[in-house]
């Protein structure tokens, strides 16, 4: 019920509702980015509007409005609307067209278009860049306090004490053990562990954002999951292997030099592409999932139009049904897509930093001794433990 309040589809001059209304603001409105958060039936917060602008003499300017509102009416700005897009119609400008389309919140929905100069870059704040920021800030929070816990423990180890505290470290122990460790090779998933650790609980808490009501999943952005992709893409070209640069740029050893022609490049497209899905992956499901749910929600309002209020009526008990079923898969989906972008980034990293040892033998890791992690001191102890000579009867 609390997804259908913010729900407000867009009306026609005469008052009616539409079915364009009720699909561009609706469904795409809520589901995609925004310049605003809508906390009906509390507030609507208009966020700010940052504009890197060429005026009309060539020169570049920033510009700042504290909202789309503000930028409409005191800025060199018009309003698309929607379907608008292909250049068949001129831009709202006229005072009192605007006042009407702000009255109504098309505003919200719709492009502000430049009416002189260019603009280079829209650097205005977003509401998935908001709930991006919300789901680091989480991150930061939950995991500093938890590391000075552990700090304060280093010289008596004990158990994790609470359930959440017994909860986040199983999921650690997860990502380290099931991701980490078994594609990263050769004792080098320490290297890569915190950001592997990153990726999962920013993805994962993004993720759940998505279910609470008036918020939404930074990971439906498209920029946020290509930044993501970026990273891990980074990663692999700084850390790879001389060995893995040779494959990927020589081609197969055994493999005739035609064949290496050919593969080379296959390869290369390969790399991009591999990172490329990597984003787009977690982006449409998690984007698939929320423009299921106002697509559910916007059937009500469909009905209304179509068939009128006693079918509206009808059809919401169904879709209120079937929109509590997709909110309890996406919290499922929430914790596969962070798995599932952790470990092809783990998979990504270990081809590219695994090397060939001669006569098939494989690196030991490293002795880290008793100045290493707590589970290698404890293993420490225990091999000193059993060099013990044990005491005789008496």
């Amino acid at each position: 019920m609390s997804l259908a309040l913010p729900a407000a589809p867009a009306k026609a001059a005469d008052g009616e509702l539409t079915l364009e209304g009720i699909v561009n603001n609706t469904i795409l409105g809520h589901a995609e980015d925004g310049y605003y958060l809508n906390l009906k039936p509390f507030a609507q917060v208009e966020l700010p509007r940052i504009m890197l602008v060429r005026t009309a003499d060539g020169a570049l300017t920033l510009e700042a409005y504290g909202s789309t509102k503000g930028l409409l009416q005191n800025g060199p700005y018009g309003l698309a609307a929607h379907g608008d897009g292909e250049g068949h119609a001129d831009p709202i400008t006229a005072s009192a067209e605007l006042a009407e389309a702000i009255e109504a919140k098309e505003h919200l929905h719709s492009t502000a278009v430049r009416t002189s100069g260019e603009v280079v870059a829209d650097l205005s704040i977003s509401r998935h860049l908001i709930f991006g920021l919300l789901a680091m800030l989480i991150v930061l929070g939950v995991f500093i306090a938890l590391a000075q816990r552990y700090k304060k423990d280093h010289d008596r180890p004990e158990a994790p004490k609470g359930v959440f505290q017994n909860m986040m470290e199983v999921l650690v122990v997860f990502v380290r053990d099931e991701i980490a460790k078994p594609n990263i090779p050769d004792g080098k998933w320490r290297t890569f562990l915190p950001y592997l650790l990153t990726a999962f609980f920013f993805i994962l808490v993004a993720n759940i954002l998505g279910l609470v009501p008036f918020a939404g999943a930074a990971t439906s952005n498209i920029a946020v999951t290509g930044v993501m992709a970026i990273m891990t893409f980074s990663i692999v070209l700084l850390y790879g292997s001389s060995d893995y640069y040779k494959e990927l740029l020589t081609g197969p050893p055994d493999a005739p030099v035609l064949i290496r022609i050919i593969l080379v490049p296959i390869e290369i497209i390969g790399l991009v592409m591999r990172h490329l899905a990597l984003a787009i992956r977690l982006f449409a499901n998690m984007m698939g999932g929320s423009l299921i749910i106002f697509s559910l929600i916007g059937l009500v309002f469909m009905m209304n139009v179509i068939m009128g209020e006693a079918a509206a009526w009808s059809t919401t008990v169904i879709s209120i049904g079937f929109t509590v079923f997709i909110l309890l898969l996406k919290l499922l989906v929430a914790f596969i897509q962070a798995y599932v972008f952790t470990i092809l980034s783990a998979l990504f990293i270990g081809m590219a930093v695994e090397e060939h040892h001669p006569d098939g033998e494989e690196a030991a890791e490293p002795d880290v001794g008793l100045d290493g992690r707590v589970e290698d001191r404890l293993d420490a102890v225990e091999d000193k433990m059993e060099d013990r000579v044990q005491p005789t009867t008496a």
